[in-house]
């Protein structure tokens, strides 16, 4: 793994999950490979069957286990800068042993007390975990550090921004690709290749033409793209540092788009501006929902607007907060999410535009960076 910039991972990270362990009465948490894991550390670890597992208490050193044959690249990783202590264990031996020796080393009675474990944990470890630790009453690792990542340091907002830069340069690129008569798959392939030259990896391509944008997950299939149909394009990918990006324009070549589908497009572009200028400190996460919802419920198409407003992105393409209505959290400086309000007419067409935005103390800080405009190639 590169890490493009050090300030990413800093040591304080685990000091702070520490502090918040112990806030919330947890003895330790225990957090296998995935975004939490790469958070605390830096260590991009595979998810794989044999163990790797972070164990935080909320005293005393932290602990990260890793099979021996991986134990090279967790020392290559920032890993080691944080602090934490590297044990490894062979195959043909049982790791978990080495999990209640980490918690009985660093609290006394760790092993009796709550842990929380990653949130997306393998059942099959969970249940190992269980039986390692019959005292331990077991709840989600999520409950302390959801609250740590949803707030952004400005090393991670520039990173979240590089993200943001190079999927706009691949949507500004969209007129070498989209073209009638290509498939949805066709042109897929060739904004995937484009992705993989500013991203680590690919994470999801939608192109959704004609009937298929009324599906809001659509995916790419073998249909042929129509002149004047409007396609959905959301596309992301994650970046060497490990931040993702994700953006949505919706785009019409090759002919005139039904009359009907313009007026749509021009309440859902008020709509999606609506809910960016919403976005400040202290606006909880349900009225930037309400800001696009009840625009496009003004404009008679709030029936065919099927999903939430937001997500939270970072180390993980979805996380906190959510913007959705019901969420009374209040918007905090450094919380980075979508704003992708769309309308969706089905067995006709679709429509969705996408901005990852920072809350800042000025308002929303916009990371994607084009026009909102219906693009037409």
């Amino acid at each position: 793994m590169t890490v493009v910039n050090a300030d990413l991972y800093p040591p304080e990270r685990l000091a702070a999950a520490q502090r918040a362990t112990a806030a919330a009465g947890y003895a330790a948490l225990l957090v296998t490979p995935g975004a939490d894991l790469r958070y605390l550390t830096g260590y991009a670890a595979k998810a794989t069957e044999r163990l790797t597992c972070l164990v935080v208490p909320a005293q005393g050193g932290p602990t990260l286990i890793v099979p021996r044959l991986e134990r090279p690249a967790a020392e290559a990783s920032p890993a080691p800068a944080t602090g934490v202590r590297i044990v490894d264990h062979p195959d043909g031996t049982d790791p978990y042993p080495l999990v209640v020796a980490a918690l009985r080393d660093a609290t006394p009675g760790g092993t009796a007390g709550v842990l929380g474990l990653s949130n997306r944990m393998w059942a099959e470890q969970v249940l190992a975990l269980r039986e390692a630790l019959p005292l331990a009453t077991h709840r989600l690792a999520g409950e302390v550090l959801t609250q740590l990542r949803m707030r952004k340091s400005a090393a991670e907002v520039e990173a979240l921004r590089a993200a943001g830069a190079a999927i706009d340069a691949v949507h500004a690129r969209m007129g070498e690709w989209l073209r009638p008569w290509r498939t949805e798959a066709e042109v897929g392939a060739d904004i995937a290749a484009a992705i993989r030259r500013n991203h680590a990896t690919v994470d999801f391509v939608i192109v959704a033409a004609g009937p298929n944008g009324a599906s809001p997950h659509h995916g790419t299939s073998e249909r042929v793209i129509q002149p004047g149909e409007p396609v959905v394009v959301d596309i992301g990918g994650t970046t060497a540092d490990g931040y993702c990006s994700d953006c949505t324009r919706t785009y019409v070549s090759g002919g005139d788009p039904p009359k009907e589908f313009l007026a749509g497009y021009e309440a859902l572009q008020a709509a999606q501006q609506a809910a960016v200028a919403a976005v400040r400190p202290g606006v909880t996460a349900e009225q930037v929902d309400a800001a696009a919802r009840d625009r496009l419920t003004e404009a008679g198409y709030g029936r065919f607007f099927l999903h939430r407003t937001g997500h939270g992105i970072g180390l993980d393409g979805h996380e906190a907060p959510y913007i959705v209505a019901g969420n009374r959290l209040p918007l905090e400086p450094g919380m980075a999410f979508s704003v992708e309000p769309g309308f969706y007419v089905e067995g006709r067409f679709g429509a969705r535009i996408e901005d990852i935005v920072v809350c800042a103390d000025s308002g929303a800080d916009r990371l994607n960076t084009l026009p909102t405009d219906l693009v037409i190639l």
